[in-house]
């Protein structure tokens, strides 16, 4: 097979280096050799890039890295009759050789908080490297924001033909996904209600001054249901309550986000003959 990089050295950590050491590593590392932080040697830091991620799938996973120290790449050559590819098993979401990858303009790890860096970087295993990957045609696709959380088939026209492309519940503005002979951006409207912000999704939630002042339950929408929401009394206006498991789903691999939701006291512009009445006694009350 042909001579490759040991991983551990490729990753720059020893080889008795925690799970944390590996993953610290792997963010630097991966963060200096993004082919978009190097514009001026696209090429080489596509290379490594690539040769960052398979380090990375390998000494990450506890199995494959007992496996690697036992046998090296040998381990993971499919000639050698000890195993196969460690990265086979298929596209997780179908589709006919697609990869979801996300587009340059951004620092990935921008308010990093995350599990797994997979989620963050292109996967550039399958191909498309160097002037062959410049030749690439790329097309955009725009889809509506709930759409883009929860997955969408679309149709599509390209050069007269017609393709049916299958957006994985999750994906993002500017996720990129990729066929054999072009590249789809996603492009997501915006939302009335819904921001979003990596997998988590937020909301303003308006509620009147009775109800911050006494408490009282209200209905808060999120994208798949109506969930019923305690105000607890002296609720003050802009506080957010946290409903875990609510947000977006993790587009390559389990679990959700976080939705948000900011109580908004709703103070009325103009009140009527009673209504200020009713306030005056209030204030009179010291309220």
């Amino acid at each position: 097979m042909p001579t490759k990089r040991d991983y551990y050295d490729i990753l720059g950590v020893k080889k008795d280096a925690t799970k944390a050491d590996i993953k610290s590593a792997y963010r630097k590392a991966a963060l200096k050799w993004h082919p978009d932080k190097n514009p001026d040697n696209k090429v080489e830091a596509e290379t490594k890039f690539k040769e960052i991620n398979e380090a990375y799938q390998v000494v990450s996973d506890e199995k494959k890295r007992k496996t690697y120290d036992q046998f090296g790449h040998a381990a993971f050559d499919p000639s050698s009759g000890m195993g196969g590819n460690p990265f086979a098993g298929g596209n997780p979401f179908g589709g006919g050789g697609q990869t979801y990858t996300y587009s340059s303009g951004q620092n990935p790890f921008q308010n990093a908080d995350f599990g797994d860096p997979f989620d963050i970087f292109e996967q550039f295993f399958g191909g498309g490297f160097g002037r062959a990957q410049q030749r690439r045609q790329r097309y955009s696709l725009s889809i509506e924001f709930i759409e883009a959380i929860k997955g969408v088939t679309k149709e599509v026209n390209i050069e007269g033909k017609k393709h049916k492309i299958k957006v994985p519940s999750g994906a993002n503005d500017g996720t990129r996904l990729r066929f054999s002979d072009f590249d789809i951006s996603i492009n997501v409207r915006t939302h009335p209600v819904f921001k979003r912000e990596g997998y988590d999704l937020f909301i303003d939630q308006k509620i009147p001054v009775s109800t911050a002042l006494l408490g009282a339950d209200v209905d808060v929408k999120t994208v798949n249901q109506t969930l019923k929401l305690k105000v607890r009394p002296g609720t003050q206006s802009h506080t957010m309550v946290r409903l875990r498991g609510e947000g977006v789903p993790h587009i390559q691999g389990r679990g959700k986000g976080d939705l948000y939701v900011r109580f908004i006291v709703d103070i009325p512009e103009r009140i009527n003959r009673a209504q200020r009445k009713e306030v005056e006694k209030l204030k009179g009350l010291g309220l």
